[in-house]
């Protein structure tokens, strides 16, 4: 794959870093709460640099271009998702894109009603091992396994395409069916450059959508998944990149910041592509 160059003229698209440090919708394991700043802590570490593969200084570009706006505090339950979809509206409103970390991917249901009711014909990617389709888990209807079901009861969003799905249930392939979502299953894989485009589009990681050798600090390990290359893959690919999030990293399950370091790597090349894309 050819990665663009980054010769674009001034000025590039702003963008704010959002750190959303919470886990109360998670399943299984807690520790996500935790993934913001194992992030942060990875992405300004002296054994890497902030220049992306296609050559953007992200380092000079700090606080000029890109804005990490520290942590949103956070009350809890459903005060936490007004203030997240609160918080990316505004920065929607100044005529930033937002690169949200979290977090579980619980997250993702405010920031994605706030980016629905910006930007129209809005199309979803979203990289996981899982649809995060039900539609309620365990009495929730808003945990980590259910916000693409409300996301998609919203309207607001034209396509959601999943990648790398592998532990669809019964119930998921109904709601797969119910909402007219596309998979991109582990099994069937296809080049992310035979998936055509139009429009917007917002990307949404899930960690775990990497197989554990490469990203063990999860809370949900399913083998089988991405390789980092293949992830990047797909965030080069997609032509108008106007949003993303990088979800469900558990620093307490990582192995010598293996998964973090992934993260990291994860959003300087997210960064580079919200402010150079159209």
């Amino acid at each position: 794959m050819v990665i663009p160059s980054s010769g674009f003229d001034p000025p590039l698209h702003e963008v704010a870093l959002l750190g959303l440090p919470t886990d109360e919708a998670s399943s299984f394991a807690r520790g996500a709460a935790q993934g913001p700043q194992g992030t942060r802590q990875a992405l300004y570490s002296e054994s890497s640099n902030l220049w992306s593969e296609g050559g953007l200084d992200l380092g000079g570009m700090r606080d000029v271009r890109w804005h990490d706006l520290g942590d949103l505090e956070l009350s809890g339950g459903a005060a936490s998702r007004r203030e997240i979809e609160a918080a990316v509206a505004q920065q929607l409103g100044q005529g930033r894109r937002v690169l949200s970390l979290g977090g579980d991917h619980a997250v993702s249901y405010p920031v994605l009603r706030a980016y629905g009711q910006h930007y129209s014909d809005l199309t979803v990617v979203q990289i996981d091992a899982h649809p995060d389709l039900y539609d309620e888990f365990e009495g929730d209807r808003y945990s980590h396994a259910c916000p693409f079901a409300r996301t998609m009861e919203t309207g607001w969003i034209t396509r959601l395409v999943q990648v790398g799905i592998r532990t669809a249930t019964a119930h998921q392939r109904e709601q797969k069916e119910r909402f007219g979502v596309e998979w991109v299953e582990r099994c069937h894989w296809g080049d992310p450059g035979r998936v055509s485009w139009t429009g917007p589009v917002y990307l949404s990681i899930d960690l775990d959508g990497f197989d554990p050798g490469c990203a063990p600090g999860v809370s949900h390990l399913e083998a089988g998944g991405l390789s980092p290359r293949e992830g990047l893959d797909w965030i080069w690919r997609i032509p108008r990149l106007v949003g993303a999030d990088v979800v469900e990293l558990n620093p307490s399950r990582d192995r010598q910041g293996v998964t973090a370091a992934l993260a990291a790597k994860l959003v300087k090349e997210l960064l580079a592509r919200l402010m150079e894309t159209p």
